[in-house]
């Protein structure tokens, strides 16, 4: 079981910055992928950015250039660093994680912090 829990979200104006936080706890363990998607009203939840165990990553095609994911493994957080914020990426972000136990993949998700970009 892991438990991810985001922070870091809020109100800001457009071409703002915000970081936000995504602390693992229970059994992080063989984590293979970690991530962050997000979700905006009457919309399908899509892909903000993915790192991968081998340190790759990708972002999702609307962000790229403006944010960048990064990981601490000694405080087992990621982060997502998001800069030059306009409207369109207001939306509930949440967390995710994927660890393989066994030959088995289990995938987990944090509760979402909502990000508002507007004037």
């Amino acid at each position: 079981q892991v438990q991810l829990v985001e922070s870091g979200g809020g109100l800001v104006q457009p071409g703002g910055s915000l970081r936000l936080s995504c602390v693992a706890s229970g059994s992080p363990f063989n984590i293979d992928a970690m991530g962050w998607h997000r979700q905006a009203p009457g919309k399908q939840r899509e892909l903000v950015a993915d790192i991968f165990a081998d340190g790759n990553r990708v972002y999702g095609d609307s962000v790229k250039g403006r944010f960048t994911i990064s990981r601490d493994h000694a405080l087992n957080t990621m982060y997502l660093q998001m800069n030059s914020l306009k409207p369109e990426d207001t939306a509930v972000y949440y967390c995710v994680v994927r660890r393989i136990v066994r030959g088995l993949s289990d995938t987990y998700w944090g509760q979402g912090t909502q990000v508002t970009v507007s004037s």
